[in-house]
C-alpha cells in the first residue's frame, strides 16, 4: 500500500519512505457514508504530489481498503 505527500509534507524529499497509518473520517462530496467504519491502512510514501490540494494522495488500493472509491476524495487522519 502506498501514497504520494503534497507539498507541504514532502519536504524536499524527507517524507519519502516514511509509513503512516491512515483512516477515513467523513465525505468531501455527495457520496453518503464513503468510511468504513473503523478501517485503517497503513501506506508508505513513495512519490511527491505537486498541487494536490491535500495531505495525502493514496494508492487505489490504500483507499479502497479504507472507503469507498466512488468516493474520490475523502476527509482523513494519519499518524
Amino acid at each position: 500500500m502506498i501514497a504520494a505527500a503534497s507539498d507541504p509534507l514532502w519536504n524536499n524529499g524527507a517524507i519519502c519512505g516514511k509509513m503512516f497509518t491512515v483512516k477515513c473520517t467523513g465525505a468531501t462530496n455527495p457520496v453518503p457514508h464513503p468510511c468504513y467504519d473503523g478501517k485503517e491502512v497503513t501506506v508508505k510514501i513513495v512519490d511527491h504530489c505537486p498541487g494536490c490540494g491535500g495531505t495525502l494522495d493514496l494508492s487505489k488500493e490504500a483507499f479502497a481498503a479504507i472507503a469507498n472509491p466512488l468516493a474520490g476524495v475523502i476527509k482523513i487522519e494519519y499518524w
